[in-house]
Formats: structure tokens, sequence, C-alpha cells
């Protein structure tokens, strides 16, 4: 099979700030695999976690490197070639852009949406958030208020783990509580901005008697060792991003979280997010997806996995003013759903 990418740059319609900073866009790959006279798409998107870091420069090398070692090989050999991107470290982003396509030509050689070959349901997805990043109170209302013009919205992540503190921090989300669609679900996300338990569980309490669903990363991966006071303390349940990235670490923090957010670029594809999936259930926790600076690629092949997620944050596309590609559907509900066509379902838009 032969291996294609090549470098696609996205620019956010409203630049998006967490507690580590603010990106306004993106270079991402898009990753072809052909056989047979078959190609399959992948995309892999740069990312960082501050103690971890995937460049546009380290997924090329990556890749790269892999086009001779899998030129021999048939997208059939699916396990054969999982074993040798682990074998040669190959970074996760570039894994999942490998993982993608292979699932994507496997799909288009049967016939079948991915969905349809796992036997999935479909009408079980539930809605995707919209994510509103950290920023004054005036700010964070105009950005719902453009989301809420822009798209259905039923469930709304707000980042928090502002450097100015937990009261910047109560100040932006009591702003915004009172522009929320009726009924939508609210969730948050700190990214390990609070880097004190005391600010964990001050904000978990007070976050608590205002509607909010669940609370993810409140404290930095190199605090894990606080989850489990935090967790027997904690009034909300407690999700896990940055702390774990694939199913070999969800037996450690199975005691002290409710549930795990799985990222395609983390995981390195959809062989291990199924994985996850399935280590997570088996240790009781939930499972929500998410997403970096993705296109629609990802984004997509994430949604055939769908209806096994409890909570869904695939809205990163839906803030590009320049995606390449379409895929998933977006419901009048706001899940974004794949349709049915072979493999991912994904094109190119006709200006591309």
């Amino acid at each position: 099979m032969q291996i294609h990418f090549e470098p696609f740059t996205v620019h956010k319609r409203v630049p998006l700030t967490i507690s580590r900073g603010t990106s306004s866009g993106s270079t991402n790959l898009w990753v072809r695999i052909e056989a047979e006279g078959i190609e399959g798409w992948g995309e892999a998107s740069p990312f960082s976690i501050g103690s971890l870091t995937q460049t546009q420069v380290d997924i090329t090398e990556d890749l790269t490197a892999l086009r001779p070692v899998l030129a021999p090989l048939h997208p059939f050999q699916h396990q054969v070639i999982e074993d040798k991107l682990l074998a040669l470290s190959i970074c996760s982003a570039a894994r999942a852009a490998i993982d993608m396509a292979l699932h994507d030509w496997l799909g288009k050689r049967l016939g079948l949406p991915l969905w349809q070959l796992w036997g999935l349901d479909c009408q079980r997805i539930g809605p995707t958030a919209v994510t509103v990043g950290i920023s004054s109170p005036t700010a964070a209302v105009d950005r719902l208020q453009k989301w809420c013009a822009q798209q259905p919205v039923a469930s709304v992540k707000i980042k928090l783990g502002s450097p100015a503190g937990i009261e910047a921090d109560q100040a932006m989300f009591a702003a915004l509580l009172a522009h929320v669609p009726a009924g939508a679900k609210v969730s948050v996300d700190a990214n390990g901005g609070w880097t004190t338990l005391a600010d964990a569980l001050t904000m978990a309490e007070w976050l608590a008697t205002r509607g909010v669903t669940y609370l993810e990363q409140p404290l930095p991966v190199d605090s894990d060792a606080l989850l489990p006071e935090l967790y027997a303390r904690s009034p909300l349940p407690i999700f896990v991003d940055e702390s774990c990235f694939t199913s070999a670490d969800i037996p450690r923090l199975a005691h002290c979280v409710h549930g795990i957010n799985i990222k395609l670029m983390k995981s390195g594809g959809l062989t291990e997010a199924l994985r996850m999936i399935h280590t997570a259930r088996s240790c009781g926790l939930q499972v929500m997806f998410g997403c970096y600076s993705d296109s629609a690629i990802a984004n997509t092949a994430l949604a055939h996995l769908s209806p096994l997620a409890d909570h869904l944050d695939l809205d990163s596309h839906f803030n590009l003013k320049d995606d390449p590609f379409i895929g998933a559907i977006l419901t009048a509900e706001g899940a974004l759903c794949p349709n049915n066509q072979p493999g991912l379902g994904l094109s190119l838009h006709a200006q591309s």
C-alpha cells in the first residue's frame, strides 16, 4: 500500500483560550492510504498538554519514516501494522491518522459505514458540546451567543482554570450561566488550571450548586496523587483528559475518577479508542470523547463510535473558517451523527 500525506492549515472563527494558552489555528496533516484503487483518509493534528507536545514536524518525520515500512503491507493487515507503529515508537497523532485511514479503507472496501460494521445504534448519540474558552464575562457571553446563532446547542463546555484565579472563573461562569439555552447540559473543563487541591474543591463545591454535570481535569497531570482525595470529597463527577492517554492508563486511575476523555490524537486511533471504551466500562467508568484543533476528518471518525460514549465534545471543526472536509452531520438536536456513506463518509468541499 502507498501512504500519501500533505499539510493543510485551518483557522479558528474565534480563538480558543484554555488554562495553558490561546490557539487561533493549526496546520494538520491529511493522510491517505491507497491500495486496490481504494483510498482511505485520516488526519493527524499537532497538540500539546504542556508536559508533552507533538508538533507538525514530529508527525511529518514519523509519517515519512513509515512509508517504506508499510509499503509491502496490505490494509487488511491491521494487527501487523499496529505492532510496527508501536515498535517504531511512532507518535500517537501519526498512529491515529494511519489507523483512521485503515478503517476508512476497510469500510470503503466492504461498502459499509464504520458504525454499521461495528453494529452500533446512531440513535444513541447524544448532543456534542460547544466550547466557550477563558475570557472576560462579556466576551464569554458573546461567544456563547455566537454558537447559539450558528447551530443547535444542547450541551455547553465551559473552560475554566484562568491564570487570574478562581474568582475570575466564577465571574465568567456566572455571566454565562444566565445565557445557556434552557435544558442544555453544562460541563466544566479546567485543563489542569487549578493548581491546588483547595481551589479544585472550592470550585467543585461552587459549581455543583449551579447545575454542572461533571468536572474535567481539575488538577494538573503532575498532581494525579491528589485525585483520590478530590474524588472522595468532590460533589461532582471527576473526569480526566490530560492524565489519560491510552487503555494502559485507565486501571491506575479507576479508583479515583468517574470517567475518562478519549481523543484520537492521544489514543493513537480508533483501534485504541475502542480498547479504552471497553477498559473504562470494565472498570465502571464513564466515557467522553474530545478533540484538539481537529477538522471534520477526526471528529467524523470518532462520531462513528459515539453511540458508546456518555458525553461528547466534538466541536472543533465547527469553529473553523476553512475546514476542507465534510463528514458527519449535525442534527437539529445538536448531535454529530455519521452518514450512511462507506468508511468514514468523508468528502472535500467543492472549493477545495
